[in-house]
């Protein structure tokens, strides 16, 4: 079998349509406290293969108060990544500590054998999930469901602001949408944005290019919806009603120019919105360096967004 797609070390695609993905070292849940917080893995929706892993801070066990929700989505430009790497296992145990909230990390269905929009989907059913569960599951007897933020990183950050257009359109019973938190946004458009031109760009733009061949659906180009934002067909009563969000960019991060673009997208149609850079950084460095200075300000910043915004 011929390779016919690949990122060298993260995936290839072979001429059969089969798919081998590379990835980082996994951690294993853990019942027991381990670094000030407990993990659970558990079912979404059993028959597609959609799971989560939840984070609970200790201190849930020795209280009774309501504590936020984060649902979280991973990136890896929706062909690879899982919530059960390493990097991710501990940036979002660490932060359900440092916000004290429910960390609910999904691992959706991945492209190519899963194109667009089905992580959208996977995703969004995991807000109806929560509904579901609230009463029944141990880890979420103290989720707040009238304090819901969503975030993602890359691809992630892309599934974190398409989840809230379908919260928005079709509403979830008994939650609430208080805010969005995107970490390096991944979006493009068919039109090359002054970086993607520079010299220097062509492998950064290629590696973007075939995530996008292989996750767009079959016939589209970037200015399908699941990339470019701009396209979506979006009412200014839905505008109105879109939450918060914040937007976190990296200084030395490729897809910067793309989250800001984002941000001022936003901005023009009236969403509260900020902006966040941390000047010195790389993109996803909070994956790759969980316990880094930039790392842990950058939780401290999301603890802030989310108690400002848990009205």
């Amino acid at each position: 079998m011929a390779i016919v797609e690949e990122v060298p070390n993260y995936i290839q695609v072979f001429s059969d349509g089969s798919v081998k993905r590379f990835g980082p070292p996994t951690v294993a849940p853990s019942l027991e406290s381990n670094n000030g917080y407990r993990s659970k893995d558990v079912f979404i929706d059993k028959s597609r293969g959609v799971t989560a892993r939840i984070f609970l801070p200790d201190d849930a066990m020795v209280s009774s108060d309501l504590l936020p929700v984060l649902v979280y989505f991973h990136g890896g430009g929706f062909c690879i990544g899982s919530t059960t790497w390493i990097g991710y296992h501990h940036f979002l145990g660490d932060l359900s500590v440092a916000s004290k909230c429910v960390v609910v990390s999904v691992d959706y269905r991945l492209a190519p054998e899963n194109r667009l929009p089905i992580a959208y989907e996977d995703c969004f059913s995991s807000l109806a999930w929560l509904t579901d569960q609230v009463e029944k599951e141990l880890f979420l007897k103290q989720a707040d469901l009238s304090r819901v933020f969503l975030s993602g990183d890359s691809a992630g950050g892309n599934i974190t602001h398409n989840v809230a257009l379908r919260a928005m359109e079709f509403g979830v019973e008994n939650v609430r949408i208080g805010g969005l938190m995107l970490i390096h946004p991944y979006f493009g458009t068919e039109k090359r944005t002054e970086l993607e031109m520079s010299d220097g760009a062509n492998t950064d733009v290629e590696m973007n290019d075939l995530f996008w061949r292989l996750s767009l659906p079959e016939g589209s180009n970037r200015n399908h919806f699941g990339c470019n934002f701009e396209t979506a067909e979006v009412s200014a009563a839905m505008w109105n009603k879109f939450p918060p969000v914040v937007v976190y960019v990296a200084g030395l991060d490729f897809l910067k120019e793309r989250g800001v673009l984002y941000y001022e997208f936003l901005k023009k149609r009236g969403v509260k919105v900020m902006l966040v850079e941390a000047k010195e950084e790389s993109h996803v460095y909070h994956v790759f360096h969980p316990e880094s200075e930039a790392t842990r300000l950058l939780q401290c910043q999301m603890r802030e967004f989310m108690n400002h915004n848990c009205y």
